[in-house]
């Protein structure tokens, strides 16, 4: 199955209807194809509005969800983005088209190693993907003016918060790893932090240290 216009069209209009309707996030979507990021046996449901397997035990999140995290980010072409959990790479091609900078970091070798070479072949050249442990963010590139993380943690990190600028925003999973977590957005102020309950989702938990595999 290819990315092609019908199929772009359909992807879209499964977007919209599930409450995806910022213009330059559509539009990156568009131009991102998810199935230059999905393997194997899954490729063929790489346009499905739903989450699939890929290596590490790890996955793909529903275009939807990709879609209302990055919206909730609010990223203006200026931006410095960190994410935390590269995955499939697909989140962080979605970024490079909104952002000035997007670094991304993932503990699992591997994922980082199969992103590098899709944003290479995709030619996202303002892309850099480290292997790291996420719970601790980039601490020698911040701060950042957006943090997306793509793993559920019981509360904001403390070590991202702290890396967050003063006006930034920072979209993260929180609840229970066994549980349905809720979709927070937090922003920055000079006095603190505001936090906002967006949707209920379910990730992966984010954990500390590198993974062995």
């Amino acid at each position: 199955m290819s990315f092609d216009a019908e199929t772009r069209m359909q992807f879209l209009f499964a977007l919209r209807s599930q409450g995806v309707t910022d213009k330059r996030v559509l539009a990156a979507m568009e131009k991102i194809d998810r199935g230059k990021f999905v393997r194997g046996i899954f490729a063929e449901r790489a346009y499905e509005d739903m989450p699939l397997p890929i290596a590490c035990g790890q996955t793909i999140s529903q275009p939807s969800v990709v879609g209302l995290m990055t919206q909730a980010l609010e990223i203006s072409p200026r931006d410095k983005v960190l994410e935390i959990g590269t995955g499939s790479g697909y989140q962080a091609a979605i970024l490079s088209r909104l952002a000035r900078r997007v670094y991304t970091v993932d503990r699992h070798r591997r994922l980082v190693a199969e992103a590098r070479a899709v944003f290479e072949a995709l030619e996202l050249a303002n892309v850099t993907a480290f292997t790291a442990d996420g719970s601790h963010g980039l601490a020698d590139q911040a701060p950042f003016d957006r943090i997306l993380v793509t793993a559920a943690a019981e509360d904001p990190p403390g070590p991202l918060l702290a890396e967050l600028r003063v006006g930034g925003i920072m979209v993260v999973p929180v609840g229970q790893s066994d549980a349905v977590q809720t979709l927070i957005k937090v922003t920055r102020h000079e006095s603190g932090f505001d936090y906002e309950e967006l949707r209920p989702v379910r990730f992966v938990p984010l954990l500390e240290g590198l993974s062995r595999d």
